[in-house]
C-alpha cells in the first residue's frame, strides 16, 4: 500500500473575503522550504486563486463597452454577475488549472502543495455548492483551511486594504460595501460543517478540516502569532491527511 504522502498536497484556503487568507499564503511563501515543511507540512507552493480569472472578466467588459462599443459578457451595469452559474464556473477553472499544474508536477521527488483560494458567500450558493464542482480526485488529496471571521472584521479590513490604484492585487483589491454585504454578509460554512469534527463529507469523500481563528486578525503585522496559530492548524490537517488517491491526474480534462 503506497505510504500516506508526508506533506499537505491540497490546501484549499477558504473565509470572507480580507479575512486574512491572502496574508496567510504572503506569510508561507515568505519563508524557507524547509521552515514550511517541517513546521507547516507543505512544500514548494503552487497558488490557486480564483481573483484573477474573475477579475479578467471584469476587465474584458470594460474594454467591451469602452473599445468595441459591445455589451457585457459577464457583468451587468451594477457590477454584479449576469447569470448566477458563473460562480460554480470559476470552480470548474480552478479544477481545470489544477490539473494543468498536477501534470506539470509529477517530478520525482519534487514535493508541491497547491493551495486553491476562494471566497463564497450564502447569495450565490456558498461553501456548499462550490465543494459540489471541486473534482474528486482534487478533494482526494485536499484538506480545508477556514480562516474565520465575523462579517464585521471582513468589512473592516476591506475597507482598510482598499487600494483604488492596484485594484488587481491580491492583497490590496477591495469591494465597495454595498456589495460586501449582498455578496458575503451571509456564509454557509458553519452549515456545511455542523455535526462535524475533524472531516466534512464533501460529495462522498470526507475531507478534513480545521478553523483558522482571526477575528483578532493576527494575520496582520502580528507574525509570531501567525505563526504558531497557523502551524497548529496545519499539524492538525496535516495528521488528518487523506491517504493517497487512486484516481490518476487528468492530462486533457477538457
Amino acid at each position: 500500500m503506497p505510504k500516506r504522502p508526508a506533506i499537505l498536497q491540497v490546501l484549499i484556503l477558504i473565509g470572507r473575503p480580507a479575512s486574512g487568507k491572502s496574508e496567510i499564503i504572503d506569510f508561507l511563501l515568505g519563508i524557507s522550504d524547509e521552515e514550511r515543511r517541517l513546521r507547516f507540512h507543505l512544500g514548494s507552493l503552487d497558488v490557486l486563486d480564483d481573483f484573477p480569472f474573475l477579475w479578467t472578466w471584469f476587465e474584458e467588459d470594460l474594454l467591451l463597452e469602452a473599445r468595441l462599443e459591445k455589451p457585457h459578457l459577464y457583468t451587468d451595469a451594477q457590477g454584479y454577475f449576469k447569470k448566477p452559474y458563473l460562480w460554480s464556473l470559476l470552480v470548474e477553472r480552478l479544477n481545470l488549472e489544477y490539473h494543468k499544474r498536477l501534470r506539470n508536477h509529477l517530478v520525482p521527488g519534487k514535493e508541491v502543495s497547491t493551495v486553491i483560494e476562494f471566497s463564497r458567500g450564502s447569495e450565490h450558493g456558498g461553501y456548499r455548492k462550490a465543494f459540489l464542482h471541486l473534482e474528486k480526485d482534487l478533494l482526494s488529496r485536499a484538506g480545508i483551511l477556514y480562516v474565520n471571521v465575523p462579517f464585521e472584521e471582513s468589512l473592516r479590513k476591506n475597507r482598510k486594504r482598499a487600494n483604488p490604484d492596484r485594484p488587481d492585487s491580491l492583497l490590496e483589491h477591495s469591494l465597495p460595501d454595498d456589495k460586501l454585504l449582498r455578496l458575503y454578509r451571509q456564509d454557509d460554512w458553519a452549515e456545511v460543517i455542523s455535526g462535524c469534527t475533524e472531516r466534512v463529507k464533501v460529495r462522498d469523500l470526507m475531507v478534513p478540516f480545521v478553523n483558522f481563528e482571526n477575528a483578532d486578525d493576527v494575520t496582520t503585522d502580528k507574525r509570531d502569532q501567525l505563526a504558531g496559530r497557523l502551524e497548529r492548524c496545519l499539524t492538525e490537517l496535516w495528521r488528518n491527511r487523506p491517504d493517497p488517491p487512486t484516481l490518476a491526474p487528468v492530462d486533457n480534462p477538457v
